[in-house]
């Protein structure tokens, strides 16, 4: 087990500001936040560098007997108002400063939506799908044992994320309780429902980002009755955002996977195309839409274009081709920087990442309440919360973003990072 510690300068020289990526995008988006609010370089080199990193190595034995050496990292970014929250993914494009990025921006996430954690991120560089489910939870149990002195409901608290599921957060949960010789529910969220799970958490994410969408739509006249959307991605987020968009009368005529990309001008039909991807396993073939390229998806002319995959998908290259009147990220980190300004140039309405897909780490939340209180609550309470947050958070991001005259994303960092910065300053300097 190695433990990785750095400094200000060593994140913030030359030689590492050179490689662009998700964590220089992520950066650059604090110092804008942090220019606008006049804090000093101390402020910024405080928020801009994780509070604690982990790297392990993850050795395991393959069914087949061959044993193969896997890495992983865990991230606490900051813990200055609560325990750290983030979720841990499984990749083969992993990396430390892509789990940086992503836990810096749950940090903004969690202060922006209210929610009382710091922001952490998890992952292993691991290409899920070639591997047999003995092998994967082999792995789970070897990495939670391995990053135990960092995790717990008091620490730290897993959620699942690409590549990862509820199956893996029991898991998780089992082996730490185990090594703690007890059964500790809230060490992790995300989990099946019979095992201290949340009724609601599964389709959380996918109904925030609907419910933001909705909002943002009408925020430029659009009723939902009658609009249209492209959703690139059909996993966890994409799915049943594409779902719930259809229920709420826009109609969804695009979406992708990691294997191509389908339209229907019409409207796709998304239970048959769900019924589609769980027999085939992608959208691709879908019988009743024609094949795009994921390039034509991006450049579709619809009301709503929903990124719901990875990082950088809409980019300074592709930025221009985008036609769809507002953008909301699924996903964390879809739209690079400079994107980002090109896109506010142009007059397209982008609701960021750390407001629009907060609903899952809402949800989080109210499920390691529950269990801390060993009390559950039914799934109406739960999404009937789940809208006021995140319907409050967009009014206030939207209002904030109109007075001052800022893109959605500044507005929205600006308030998360003041929020976390007048926490530090309240907590003071140790020693």
């Amino acid at each position: 087990m190695t433990t990785t510690e750095h400094t200000a300068a060593d994140l913030t020289s030359p030689d590492h500001a050179a490689h662009a990526g998700p964590f220089d995008d992520a950066r650059a988006q604090l110092r804008d936040a942090v220019t606008i609010l006049g804090y000093d370089d101390g402020m910024y080199a405080l928020l801009a560098n994780p509070r604690r990193e982990l790297t392990v190595s993850v050795p395991l034995r393959r069914d087949s007997g061959e044993i193969e050496l896997l890495i992983g990292h865990r991230v606490q970014h900051n813990v200055s108002r609560g325990p750290a929250k983030g979720g841990l993914r499984y990749s083969p494009d992993v990396t430390i400063d892509e789990v940086r990025a992503l836990a810096m921006w749950m940090t903004w996430k969690c202060a922006l939506l209210d929610v009382p954690y710091g922001g952490a991120k998890g992952g292993i560089r691991i290409d899920p799908r070639q591997y047999s489910r003995a092998e994967l939870e082999r792995v789970t149990r070897r990495y939670t044992s391995e990053i135990s002195p960092l995790i717990g409901p008091d620490h730290d608290i897993p959620a699942p994320d690409v590549g990862t599921d509820e199956q893996t957060m029991a898991w998780m949960m089992d082996t730490y309780s185990v090594q703690k010789g007890h059964t500790v529910l809230g060490v992790s969220t995300g989990k099946p429902v019979s095992l201290g799970g949340s009724l609601g958490r599964a389709t959380s994410t996918s109904r925030g980002v609907v419910h933001v969408a909705l909002a943002a739509l009408q925020s430029r006249g659009i009723r939902a009755e009658g609009a249209t959307a492209a959703v690139q991605g059909f996993g966890k987020v994409g799915r049943h955002a594409a779902r719930f968009l259809e229920d709420a009368g826009v109609r969804v005529v695009a979406v992708s996977d990691q294997y191509g990309a389908i339209r229907a001008d019409g409207g796709l039909e998304i239970a048959a195309l769900e019924s589609h991807v769980d027999a085939t396993g992608s959208v691709v073939g879908f019988a009743n839409a024609d094949p795009i390229s994921n390039d034509d998806l991006l450049a579709a002319e619809v009301d709503l274009l929903v990124p719901a995959a990875v990082e950088g998908v809409i980019h300074a290259g592709n930025a221009a081709q985008i036609r769809a009147t507002v953008v909301v990220e699924g996903a964390n980190g879809p739209t690079t920087p400079e994107a980002d300004r090109l896109l506010n140039e142009a007059g397209t309405l982008v609701v960021p990442d750390i407001l629009a897909n907060a609903g899952g780490v809402i949800v989080s939340y109210f499920e390691w309440v529950q269990a801390n209180q060993a009390y559950w609550w039914r799934v109406d309470e739960v999404e009937a919360r789940l809208a006021e947050r995140m319907l409050t958070a967009w009014e206030h991001v939207n209002a904030h973003a109109e007075k001052l005259g800022l893109p959605l994303r500044t507005a929205a960092t600006c308030l998360a990072v003041e929020r976390v910065a007048h926490a530090a300053q309240l907590r003071g300097l140790y020693p």
